[in-house]
């Protein structure tokens, strides 16, 4: 096979992995995130405390994180037509991609998370900020280089599931490897394949690296998060012997 018959393989296959793996980091993004974040908060000591929401938590993410992907993928097939009409192409292969990719994800987040120091969690807490407000200003921000680190990481690891969804005709780089590089012996093309699979996820790594280190300088993960709210407590109200409450400001 001559480079102007590889050529165009290459750049639609190219742009079939980029397009399932980008949905399916968002997807895998939005609910892995909350799904970390609610493992640390209800774990022991945490501020929503409930052992046994977090072991059910806690299991679920643990059983779907060690099912391989090639298996999930032939047993959501019933799903992703319900999802999607079909089982075949890039569009059916977002389903089984992000719902492999959001217990990794969670876990990954709560990792990130249990780093951030205790101490502004509790300083929060005192000047009478809520749950959402410690979650919102200091869990999410304090972590923010880390979650970037994370979510490369979930990016490289899904490149690496859209090949094997080549497998079942989801198209990508992966199926240009199994149908050309493997079925008809075309060898050149499956080195290449490989040779460009390792030159894309070079580039996220080191992008993920770079806006996680640029990150990691602003002061993010290292005393106050960019952007971090204090609290203030409001005077107690003239005449009236309501608690103060507590006032969010700027931080200078």
């Amino acid at each position: 096979m001559t480079w102007t018959e590889m050529r165009p393989l290459l750049e639609q296959a190219c742009w079939d992995t980029l397009y399932m793996v980008g949905w399916s980091t968002v997807i895998a993004v939005v609910g892995g995130l909350p799904l970390g974040i609610l493992l640390v908060l209800t774990d022991r000591g945490g501020l929503l405390r409930n052992v046994v929401a977090n072991k059910v938590i806690g299991q679920v993410v643990n059983v779907a994180r060690s099912m391989p992907f090639i298996i999930l993928m032939v047993a959501l097939m019933g799903f992703t037509r319900t999802i999607t009409g079909t089982t075949i192409g890039r569009e059916a292969a977002i389903v089984p991609l992000a719902i492999g990719a959001i217990p990794f994800f969670a876990r990954l987040v709560e990792t990130a998370v249990r780093e951030v120091d205790h101490g502004l969690v509790e300083a929060v807490q005192a000047m009478g900020g809520n749950t959402w407000t410690v979650v919102r200003r200091v869990l999410v921000p304090e972590s923010l280089p880390s979650l970037i680190s994370s979510a490369t990481t979930t990016v490289v690891a899904l490149i690496g599931y859209s090949a094997m969804a080549g497998t079942v005709g989801a198209g990508g780089l992966g199926d240009i490897a199994i149908r050309y590089g493997y079925q008809r012996f075309e060898t050149g093309l499956m080195w290449i394949t490989v040779a460009v699979l390792a030159v894309v996820i070079s580039v996220i790594q080191l992008a993920g690296d770079h806006a996680a280190r640029a990150l990691h300088r602003r002061g993010g993960g290292s005393g106050a998060a960019p952007g971090l709210r204090l609290l203030k407590p409001r005077p107690k109200p003239a005449g009236t012997d309501e608690p103060a409450t507590a006032d969010v400001t700027k931080a200078a």
